[in-house]
């Protein structure tokens, strides 16, 4: 028999796991109370990217001289970013709309999902009108939205979140940006070459990386021109004139600073869209983490599944949802689908870029792994400095016990397209063996990845001769 399945929400752990179930020959109903694609295609990943670029595309020209290359008189037009901005994301979603309808067993629902019971769901349609609709299981996808710190001061006007940014057509002159996670690093890099003066006030840098990134990222932050604040938390934001004035205070000592923007970021985390799913009547259990799953992605009530930002794992990421929309389908149809949630890569659009996947140093001193480490500079790769991009670094880290690549850490040129690398090897379990036997084309970056590994060993070539180990 045929199962009716219905997926609340069409971002990229939505609308991907309505495709993976109609391929397995269910219909699937795929329920979205705003644009197919989600925050990630309308209001997170691709328009951030697509900012990422003009950032670098800046950030080259107030270079240009390095390069023999003279420009005058250049300057960005933020009501064309905004244009480039909507082109992008219209044309991903009118794919995505194409795709969808390819599948005569999709019907796509524009409206807002209740949940009666685990088998019903009541639609609130666009036109007014309300639809019941009957299935055997139900995939809650709805993803996560941006929440505010409690600091004193966050209602004042000026104080706005990355969707409010991301819609804007001017460039603040001074930006504050409080946070220090993947998004506000990246929008605070992102505006300091797009024209901004950055003011960065974290209370880390990142969350569960490699120290080294830690330590390192400032400076670079520095070096842009930006004014960086870490170990410090906001206390209170006021107005200042026609200005914001942000107090914030250090974590580990008792000093105050006070600093003075146009606009004040508050990039301090995303919490789960559950509002009028009517999870507490039917009995699906969540809290501000987001919907309790167990190792299915099946919630307290049987038959009801969540994926994506909004269940409780805390991997809000994109393709990670994608690979639970996946998995979710599979199981659901009677396969035995394979998930490792320990191996995803994680990537941050900052300059320069920052990936990372697998363990890092400090989760492998504390699981007691025994661990070699190699890290090779970019600064003697061809490649990079051919781009003018020779700082940063590949660290990999691997098992003295049988050789297998447990971490990367990358800092510096193209690192989110070249952790891809690292994710095959340390998701199939290879070893260094496997990858050094790998011949790779010069002259790449990736040519610094086989470096690194073969530094494991003591065999990289443009890399100076190890100490003698004791």
């Amino acid at each position: 028999m045929t199962k009716n399945i219905a997926v609340i929400g069409a971002g990229p752990g939505g609308y991907v796991a309505a495709i993976r179930g109609a391929q397995l020959g269910a219909n699937i109903y795929l329920i979205e109370e705003r644009e197919i694609g989600g925050t990630c295609l309308n209001r997170g990943c691709i328009p951030t990217k697509t900012y990422f670029r003009n950032a670098e595309i800046m950030r080259d020209l107030r270079r240009a001289e390095e390069f023999g290359i003279t420009v005058e008189n250049y300057r960005l037009d933020g009501k064309a970013l905004q244009e480039r901005k909507r082109q992008v994301v219209n044309q991903l979603v009118k794919g995505i709309e194409q795709l969808i309808s390819s599948y005569k067993n999709i019907e796509f629902i524009p409206g807002k999902a209740q949940i009666k019971n685990e088998k019903t769901i009541i639609v609130n349609l666009k036109d007014g009108n309300t639809r019941e609709i009957t299935v055997d299981n139900i995939v809650i996808a709805t993803g996560s939205k941006p929440t505010m710190t409690e600091t004193k001061g966050v209602d004042l006007e000026g104080v706005i979140t990355s969707d409010d940014l991301l819609e804007m057509e001017e460039i603040p002159e001074t930006l504050i940006v409080i946070g220090g996670g993947v998004i506000g690093l990246e929008f605070a890099s992102i505006y300091q070459e797009l024209g901004s003066k950055v003011i960065l006030l974290a209370s880390r840098i990142l969350k569960n990386v490699d120290m080294e990134l830690t330590r390192r990222l400032p400076m670079f932050f520095k070096k842009q021109g930006m004014e960086t604040y870490v170990d410090i938390r906001a206390k209170e934001i006021v107005k200042e004139g026609d200005k914001l004035k942000v107090i914030a205070r250090y974590k580990n000592k008792d000093e105050e600073i006070e600093v003075i923007g146009d606009k004040v970021l508050i990039a301090s985390g995303r919490g789960p869209v559950v509002e009028g799913l009517n999870l507490n009547d039917i009995g699906v259990e969540y809290d501000h983490n987001g919907i309790k799953v167990d190792e299915n992605f099946e919630t307290t009530v049987k038959g009801i599944y969540a994926i994506g930002d909004v269940n409780d794992l805390g991997i809000q990421l994109a393709h990670v949802a994608s690979a639970q929309g996946v998995y979710v389908m599979e199981k659901i149809m009677g396969l035995t689908p394979d998930i490792n949630l320990d191996i995803y890569p994680n990537c941050v659009f900052t300059l320069p870029e920052v990936a990372y996947v697998g363990s890092t140093e400090g989760e492998l001193k504390e699981k007691g792994i025994d661990y070699k480490v190699s890290k090779f500079l970019f600064a003697a790769n061809g490649k990079a400095l051919s781009l003018g991009e020779g700082e940063g670094f590949i660290k990999v880290f691997a098992s003295k016990r049988d050789n297998r690549v447990l971490g990367v850490t990358i800092l510096g040129p193209h690192a989110n397209d070249l952790i891809h690398e690292g994710a095959l090897a340390i998701a199939n379990g290879m070893d260094v063996d496997s990858i050094t036997r790998t011949i790779h084309a010069h002259p790449t970056l990736s040519e610094a990845f086989m470096e690194a590994v073969h530094g494991l060993d003591d065999k990289a070539i443009h890399m100076a001769p190890p100490r003698k180990r004791r």
